[in-house]
């Protein structure tokens, strides 16, 4: 029975998901005709609120591409490679891999979800090398379905904002919140705390349960996962050459970086964000290939990689601009649905419909600040009036925020780049994956409610 529902979703995503661009084109036209009428915008207005978004991302556009380039490169570096074929040999069986690799996954993205998503891809695929007769699509879903704790973890944007002195708060969330609340409230509190443990205990069981039997096994040829050597450089004679193969070069740069990692990070109070780990697999990949001329080349390999990032992020940015953009009404979409959450919601299913209202508008906006800019203002503040705990707002907010990333494309990128997938090949045992996590997730909130 559980296998004729997993087919059943896989076939369904393989018949009805389309590639991850004419997905985003889809959700642009969505957006658009419904921004009209709900909203009262005139077709200017929801044009002008697109093209005013669609640059807004280019930051984080940038930042993805380069945690995904440069996560990619530092894998390929010789010693990364050895460490990540040890791990791999571990699994017995299929299941047993599926599950190793959920597990590590999730973990490494509730520490931090850029590192979390790259690791775990590229773990996926280095046990694809070593086991046979293991599902390859369903090896990177899972690698990929660690990422619904994400927002719940120490890296989660809406919780790392609400503990953040400069987060100016007050006047976001129109005096709801007048000071920071620690993350021992949100990310840290013990209800939090179980939904995580819970939700990566099932992720772990149903992945391994997933994996199909006999001919409905797709799995692929190891030696399409190596990467061709590169020759050997013969020794250099030239000054040029003699820089390009220098390990001295390497170790100076690499140990600049590093140093003023540690400075911003453990004397200064920085966060270990998105730059600080594109920073850590930068300089560790440039010492850990040896030469600057071994990290151009492997980085070069890795750009390609990109090119979904590129075209597609200043998509979901127009996308975020018909979301958040106001015409002559004063009226947004992200208004309009928040206030519809609040408008059903009593003090004990507050959290539940602030959850289920993130799900719907991280489909459009998938985005935690994105997030924070819609629903700031209006959560908090209703929350406040009801008597709920704001961190439980939060949390909320960012569970609903995590959730939908199981069968929204966009996240997806980088690992699909990496594991050379489309987003049907994964999708249908991540829609499995987000009907198990939403369950155990609306518990939670109604239990810490």
């Amino acid at each position: 029975m559980f296998q004729k529902i997993i087919n059943s979703c896989v076939k369904l995503v393989q018949k009805y998901l389309p590639e991850p661009f004419i997905f985003a084109v889809i959700l642009t036209l969505v957006a658009f005709v419904v921004a009209m009428p709900v909203c009262h915008q005139t077709p200017i207005e929801v044009i002008e609120n697109w093209g005013g978004g669609v640059w807004s991302l280019l930051t984080f556009a940038m930042q993805m591409a380069l945690v995904l380039v440069s996560g990619s490169a530092l894998a390929a570096a010789p010693s990364i490679k050895r460490g990540i074929s040890a791990l791999a040999k571990l699994p017995k069986t299929p299941a047993g891999a599926i599950a190793l690799v959920t597990g590590i996954s999730a973990i490494a993205c509730w520490i931090n979800w850029g590192f979390g998503l790259i690791v775990g891809v590229i773990f996926a695929k280095e046990v694809a090398k070593k086991m046979k007769g293991v599902d390859y699509r369903l090896l990177i879903a899972s690698a990929y379905s660690g990422f619904v704790v994400w927002h719940a973890g120490i890296s989660g944007s809406i919780p790392l904002t609400l503990a953040s002195s400069n987060s100016n708060l007050e006047t976001v969330t129109k005096g709801a919140l007048a000071n920071p609340i620690p993350i021992t409230q949100t990310v840290l509190n013990p209800y939090n705390l179980a939904i995580v443990v819970v939700v990566i205990i099932a992720i772990v069981i149903v992945n391994a349960l997933m994996h199909p039997k006999g001919d409905s096994v797709v799995s692929i040829e190891p030696s399409l996962l190596y990467e061709a050597e590169e020759p050997v450089s013969a020794k250099p004679t030239t000054p040029s050459e003699k820089m390009e193969n220098s390990r001295v070069l390497s170790w100076i740069i690499s140990l600049l970086g590093l140093s003023y990692l540690v400075i911003n990070l453990f004397f200064r109070g920085g966060a270990f964000d998105l730059g600080a780990v594109i920073m850590l697999f930068l300089f560790l990949g440039i010492i850990l290939h040896g030469t600057p001329l071994a990290y151009v080349r492997a980085f070069g390999k890795s750009v390609s990689g990109a090119a979904g990032i590129i075209l597609q992020f200043p998509f979901y940015a127009g996308i975020m601009g018909i979301i958040t953009g106001v015409g002559a009404s004063g009226i947004c979409l992200g208004t309009v649905i928040s206030n519809a959450c609040v408008a059903i919601s009593t003090p004990k299913t507050y959290p539940l419909f602030t959850f289920l209202c993130a799900a719907i508008l991280n489909m459009f906006v998938p985005s935690g600040g994105g997030h924070w800019a819609i629903q700031a203002p209006i959560m908090f503040t209703a929350g406040a009036a009801l008597g709920v705990d704001p961190g439980l707002t939060g949390m909320a907010i960012s569970w609903g925020d995590a959730w939908t990333n199981l069968i929204q494309p966009f996240w997806a990128l980088p690992a699909l780049a990496i594991a050379k997938l489309n987003a049907k090949d994964i999708m249908g045992f991540c829609l499995i994956d987000l009907f198990v996590s939403g369950l155990i997730i609306c518990a939670g909130l109604l239990l810490w409610a």
